[in-house]
């Protein structure tokens, strides 16, 4: 069986998978890395959303056989070690704007968030509500207004 180098959160990590198999399995069922979550397989819902070299990525899509020894992969589960603390300050604002109900899209959410956030400084586009349109990560829920107010906020502390 083929063999996947790559580093996920922080440590770089070698598994056994077909090339096909796509990189949210192996997270899930190979490395017990369960943040990002199955919602469609497809890249459309976007509960998957995790980092591929700082670039939000919908990982239902990405082959493992993809990835270079070089590739980072950062998942919620690593996304504070990238601050050097214990919440992102995306994942404080995500609290204390209470945006969760069932807390399923959630991962996906913020780790969408801090890509984009990031994308608009080094654009040097304001994050405004017509940028944050852009996030099409979709909430069963429907707390946007919630996540756009935690977006902001979190956006602040970054």
């Amino acid at each position: 069986m083929p063999e996947h180098t790559f580093k996920l959160n922080g440590k770089r990590i070698t598994v056994e998978a077909p090339d096909h198999v796509r990189l949210l399995w192996v997270l899930r069922d190979l490395l017990s890395v369960t943040g990002p979550k199955y919602g469609c397989g497809l890249a459309v819902c976007q509960a998957c959303t995790s980092h591929i070299n700082g670039k939000a990525t919908n990982i239902c899509a990405v082959p493992v056989g993809d990835l270079n020894p070089d590739d980072e992969v950062v998942t919620i589960e690593g996304l504070a070690d990238t601050v050097g603390k214990d919440l992102h300050p995306m994942q404080e604002a995500w609290l204390e704007h209470d945006v969760a109900q069932c807390g399923y899209c959630q991962p996906g959410q913020i780790m969408a968030a801090v890509a984009h956030v990031r994308k608009s400084r080094e654009e040097g586009v304001p994050l405004d509500d017509d940028y944050m349109d852009n996030i099409k990560n979709i909430c069963r829920c429907g707390t946007y207004q919630r996540i756009r107010e935690a977006i902001k906020d979190g956006a602040e502390g970054m």
